[in-house]
């Protein structure tokens, strides 16, 4: 008997141990989760959601009845996302992720080492991502943004330079390393995050994006590339600008995207399949 007593006084004090250790490695939080840990369950959209994409200026809240509303993250306030959220909407926060916008107001966080050649749309430069260490810091302030507004995404924007002229000698292996360490980002904040395009790399990120956002795919006949994305449960919002939505819906229906056809300038209009 008294053996039996020193094996539990022993295992009471390795538990006492194993109780002060896990305390004192959550004492210094105040009850909030850890800046890498979720505040809850990540949100993962569903193929077949419809959607709302409005770039251009405020969000125009009634816009469309429709349950994700994808909105710039810079343009819109914490105000926004919640009248958006008390209408039962899930919120997406655009941020561009490839380029300096000479617009923004952290405009002045990017060294000149790493801005490239302009990308076609004005006050834009693309950036060298193979600068990890200094490109990093300024992404998750953007992410710190969009967390700290409410929303329940991110959309990030320019993750496919590799394959165009950036005025770096950017490689396939450079982007996935880049477009890995931008969904870790996302992640560790809690939020989901999209891959925008760059469809040639879809079968190597697919496990790491919550979801696809996707110009064009029909009007260039590759809508069935995103195929992977569907097959995994996660959506895949698509958008068209030339296509009328008889030529493209019927498709977009059979594979189970969430399409619709957009004014180039990303305003309130859609027409969705």
């Amino acid at each position: 008997m008294r053996h039996g007593s020193r094996a539990w006084t022993a295992l009471l004090g390795v538990l006492a141990v194993l109780v002060t250790v896990t305390t004192a490695g959550c004492s210094d939080t105040g009850g909030r989760p850890a800046p890498d840990s979720p505040r809850e369950a990540r949100w993962q959209p569903r193929p077949g959601l419809a959607w709302q994409w409005q770039l251009d200026g405020k969000v125009d809240t009634a816009a469309a009845d429709v349950p994700v509303y994808d909105i710039d993250g810079f343009e819109n306030d914490a105000a926004d996302v919640a009248r958006l959220h008390r209408a039962g909407r899930k919120v997406i926060c655009y941020i561009n992720v490839g380029a300096r916008e000479d617009y923004r107001p952290d405009k002045d966080d990017f060294p000149r080492s790493v801005l490239g050649g302009p990308n076609g749309w004005e006050g834009e430069r693309w950036l060298d991502i193979r600068r990890i260490s200094l490109l990093r810091p300024i992404m998750e302030r953007r992410f710190d943004m969009c967390r700290e507004k409410g929303f329940d995404a991110v959309e990030p924007d320019l993750v496919e330079g590799y394959a165009d002229d950036t005025g770096f000698p950017l490689t396939a292996r450079d982007q996935l390393r880049y477009n890995r360490m931008i969904a870790d980002i996302a992640h560790e904040r809690g939020l989901s995050v999209g891959l925008k395009n760059d469809l040639p790399q879809i079968p190597q990120l697919v496990d790491a994006f919550d979801f696809a956002v996707n110009e064009q795919c029909a009007q260039y006949g590759e809508c069935a590339r995103l195929t992977p994305f569907i097959e995994a449960g996660k959506a895949v919002f698509h958008v068209e600008y030339t296509e009328p939505t008889h030529r493209f819906c019927p498709e977009s229906r059979r594979l189970g995207l969430s399409s619709m056809r957009k004014k180039w300038e990303l305003g309130t209009w859609r027409s969705a399949c």
